[in-house]
């Protein structure tokens, strides 16, 4: 009898990452002619990221910077929750997050489209903020991957453990 393989799904985000995107991000905004005397500015603001500038066009320019370095540093855009701009005093400020783990709704979402449309003799199990899928057949385990890949989730999907 074969033994069972598995993979978890997860939404993780590698903190280093965020973290050179936001220094790469801060450089270019300190050296770009178009945000001088903007205050412009981008930081590590405890477990968020500030960003800040003096008109609100000018920060969601600086969000568009770190945006791209994100992308560029391979950082799924989905696992960031960048707020509205909003006005402090003199300057207007974004504050942005990173979102970690798979909540229990989506992954009920993802487990049951793993019911619904994956290949039968495949069961998924919700274990904190990820979901093991198991399966006989390591063949089947790729299809499924391929088949949450092809969704379009509003979160982060990695898949980790593969055995």
């Amino acid at each position: 009898m074969a033994a069972e393989s598995s993979f978890d799904v997860v939404s993780k985000v590698d903190r280093q990452e965020v973290d050179n995107a936001v220094n790469q991000a801060a450089k270019e905004v300190r050296q770009r002619f178009d945000f001088k005397n903007t205050d412009a500015a981008i930081a590590w603001a405890g477990e968020a990221i500030e960003m800040q500038a003096a008109t609100e066009d000018r920060v969601l320019a600086v969000l568009d910077v770190f945006q791209t370095k994100l992308a560029r540093r391979g950082v799924d855009l989905k696992a960031l929750d960048a707020g509205e701009p909003r006005q402090s005093g003199k300057v207007w400020k974004i504050t942005a997050t990173t979102q970690e783990g798979i909540s229990t709704e989506n992954a009920k979402k993802v487990s049951k489209l793993v019911r619904d449309e994956g290949p039968k003799g495949v069961k998924c199990q919700v274990q904190g903020d990820e979901l093991r899928v198991s399966s006989k057949n390591r063949d089947d385990l790729q299809a499924v991957q391929k088949l949450i890949k092809d969704q379009d989730y509003d979160f982060a999907v990695q898949f980790v453990n593969y055995r």
